[in-house]
């Protein structure tokens, strides 16, 4: 009986000294016993973050070629598809329908990490405009997009005309009559998939705060770059809805941002993204041979919650 509560007293010491290990150390320094608290440095430790965001895009010129067809929209006008608050952004097998934040990366010294990432943003060329066009449409006559055979040199085209709605039509489907001139959108979506590496400074001595393992407050900076993954729905002079995944491009990014972290392990963030995409080979119907590119800069607002943690 002694024996068992000698062993089960080794083993309560050895649990308790093991986690105490895992956060809070103690130094002793000219006599004086010091508490260096979890908080007190990153590196080893890892992180994990899922959020939202809203974007903005710059207008830009959309150059769209084929075997019979080779013009540019200028100065195309487009915006995001918020969801606003909502249970998707944490429903299995929904969580992407929102525009959505996932990363996760690693403190390779107390201030500086990397990480990878995807930031699924979603692009709408806005419908209610009237962009310039220039180039020319020669389609076979039997096609219904033929109706707008022609040359033109920044001619203005009403991007709503003959029915063209955001979201577009259901694919597999062919619209009736005389077709829309274009519908335009990376809605599931505009996937940037890059790496990052950031730097993360404390500054919780700012707001007098000294016990950081209760809160703590950073601010942090990062560069990144990838590849550009979009789904993109188009439906382009009549001709059948596409919208499958491809790797269109490539997309570089800063960011600046503030953290809290709470109870040494739980984490929100906000930050501030800006970056370019270039996308070059952008596909737009089922022909391979049709494709449009584009490049614009775009500006996130992040709302991201997640941990950090050792293992």
């Amino acid at each position: 009986m002694k024996t068992n509560i000698l062993n089960f007293s080794f083993l309560i010491l050895f649990v308790s000294i093991n986690s105490f290990a895992q956060n809070d150390t103690i130094k002793k320094e000219n006599d004086t016993i010091k508490i260096e608290r979890y908080t007190s440095h990153n590196k080893g430790k890892f992180t994990v973050s899922w959020g939202g965001n809203r974007e903005k895009f710059t207008e830009s010129d959309i150059h769209f070629m084929g075997d019979d067809y080779n013009f540019v929209v200028a100065n195309a006008k487009a915006h995001d598809k918020p969801k606003g608050w909502h249970v998707d952004y944490i429903t299995p097998g929904r969580m992407t329908v929102p525009q959505t934040n996932f990363k996760m990366g690693y403190f390779v010294t107390d201030h500086y990490s990397v990480s990878i990432g995807i930031d699924h943003m979603k692009y709408v060329m806005t419908q209610n405009q009237t962009a310039n066009v220039t180039g020319i449409i020669n389609l076979p006559a039997e096609q219904s997009g033929s109706y707008y055979n022609g040359g033109y040199n920044n001619t203005p085209v009403d991007m709503s005309q003959n029915g063209a709605q955001e979201g577009g039509f259901e694919e597999g489907t062919t619209q009736e009559g005389i077709p829309a001139f274009l519908m335009f959108e990376h809605t599931d979506g505009l996937n940037y998939v890059y790496s990052e590496i950031a730097r993360q400074d404390d500054i919780s001595h700012w707001f007098g705060i000294t016990n950081t393992d209760k809160i703590q407050i950073n601010i942090n900076e990062g560069f990144g770059i990838g590849l550009l993954y979009p789904k993109t729905n188009t439906t382009l002079l009549g001709k059948e809805r596409y919208d499958e995944f491809h790797v269109s491009g490539y997309g570089t990014s800063i960011k600046a941002g503030i953290n809290l972290t709470i109870f040494k392990y739980f984490t929100i963030e906000g930050a501030l993204k800006g970056g370019y995409i270039n996308m070059p080979d952008i596909r737009t119907t089922q022909s391979t041979s049709d494709k449009a590119k584009q490049e614009f800069f775009f500006g996130e607002t992040i709302i991201a919650f997640g941990g950090i943690f050792r293992i």
